[in-house]
């Protein structure tokens, strides 16, 4: 089965000598929105589950939709941006998200649980595309010497965006209490038609201004000069046998595969915290409450990040990787055996250690790959559908009687150990391990 590859690489005279602070400046927005938007699946996620009277596999069909679209829409988009340029297809990325926004709209107004899905699928592909153009774009505004520097600025941006998501999201969204499970079944049809009709309503609101603001982007984008680079496939309409060749690479595999566990394993904990925090035995705290919490979450890789950023300038970046799982795995074990305050916010400092690992795991997996580097990237990004298939199988855990959402986290802590591996063993390429 063929993956989605980045293909698409930069022709250019010479490097920039200085960053283009303008250009940059209007791209980090990017970084922010899709930030935001990603992050606000952490309070669609209980609203929806309680509107609907959803188990917690049934529900994480949210993650399920999202992330899926990474893995179906890459390979599209890396075509869009090889046809149409950078810009454009950050235009047509922006406009695609507004669009997925509109929709939940008509999707709360029927209100109905697949139409919220189609809106998500949207939305993703959207964001899908306008990644595939962005962190390119990034890399090339400047010298190539602080290309990584830029890429961290940026992903701090789109940190602040997952932090700020879940308190206003859980504001705007989370405002009326939902009714439980049994008081939803003695409801008569007309009455629960009325009360998920009434419930759903909430969203309409805060996704029709992101819809406004992601258009307005969007124009705003269109009408600015920014730099042109072209973007052209490395394989002029070939690759198939880069394709095969990837599959010899043990680390990139290898890193894959962390790509696919880390995802996995940090929207399966930001997926079920409000939840979680919402158990009489960890928060007893209304949904609301909760999503104020999660933003310690999500703040905490934003924190990360601009300490991982000095720290990897002096230490071995797999062994800053390795000791960051064990630590973020341990802290999971901990929450799981525990109660209260303990287990609340052990699980929330994982979000610190999670900061290094996505451009860490990234940069390992595609070192010494030469002209592979953009089918090895290519297969890094299909591996974001971690994020789809996990928190679907730690909500069937949940499920379970005898293991809960309590316990239900120790797949990632099985994610972790695994990262762990790939820090202190698995990102060796061959010519390191031969």
């Amino acid at each position: 089965m063929a993956l989605p590859s980045a293909t698409t690489t930069t022709t250019l005279q010479s490097a920039p000598e200085s960053t283009d602070i303008r250009a940059m400046s209007l791209v980090t927005s990017l970084f922010f929105m899709w930030g935001f938007l990603t992050a606000l699946n952490d309070i669609l996620i209980p609203h929806l589950k309680a509107i609907f009277d959803l188990g917690y596999a049934e529900v994480m069909l949210v993650q399920f939709a999202f992330f899926s679209s990474y893995f179906l829409f890459a390979l599209p988009s890396g075509k869009i941006v090889e046809s149409i340029g950078y810009k454009r297809s950050m235009v047509l990325g922006l406009i695609t998200m507004g669009c997925g926004a509109l929709l939940f709209i008509p999707a709360a107004t029927v209100p109905a649980f697949p139409l919220f899905l189609g809106a998500l699928i949207v939305l993703a592909a959207g964001m899908t595309i306008l990644q595939v153009a962005a962190n390119p774009y990034v890399s090339i505004l400047g010298p190539s010497a602080t290309a990584s520097s830029r890429l961290n600025l940026t992903q701090a941006f789109n940190s602040l965006g997952t932090t700020i998501a879940p308190p206003l999201g859980g504001l705007l969204i989370l405002s009326a209490a939902p009714k439980t499970a049994e008081q939803l079944r003695q409801f008569s049809a007309s009455a629960l038609a009325s009360y998920r009709i009434q419930q759903a309503s909430s969203v309409k609101m805060p996704y029709l201004a992101m819809g406004a603001v992601l258009f307005l982007i969007a124009l705003g984008l269109g009408l600015a000069h920014l730099p042109h680079y072209e973007a052209v496939d490395e394989e002029n309409g070939g690759g198939h046998g880069h394709l095969a060749g990837i599959w010899s690479k043990r680390h990139l595999v290898l890193g894959a595969v962390g790509i696919f566990t880390y995802v996995g394993a940090e929207v399966s904990i930001g997926s079920f915290l409000v939840n979680y925090f919402a158990q009489p035995n960890i928060g007893n705290m209304t949904e609301q409450t909760a999503a104020k919490y999660v933003a310690f979450y999500w703040g905490g890789a934003m924190v990360g990040r601009f300490i991982g950023s000095g720290l990897l300038q002096r230490l071995r970046a797999n062994r800053v990787l390795g000791f960051s799982a064990l630590v973020a795995g341990c802290l999971v074990c901990f929450s799981m055996l525990n109660f209260g305050h303990a287990a609340l916010w052990s699980i929330l400092l994982v979000g610190l250690f999670n900061s290094v690992m996505f451009p860490t795991i990234f940069t390992l997996g595609i070192a010494e790959l030469g002209p592979l580097t953009g089918e090895g990237s290519g297969l890094l990004v299909a591996a974001i559908v971690g994020g789809a298939l996990i928190p679907l199988a730690q909500g069937r855990l949940a499920d379970m009687p005898s293991i809960g959402i309590h316990h239900a986290f120790v797949l990632p802590v099985l994610c972790y150990l695994y990262i762990a591996f790939y820090g202190f063993r698995g990102y060796r390429p061959s010519s390191q391990t031969a």
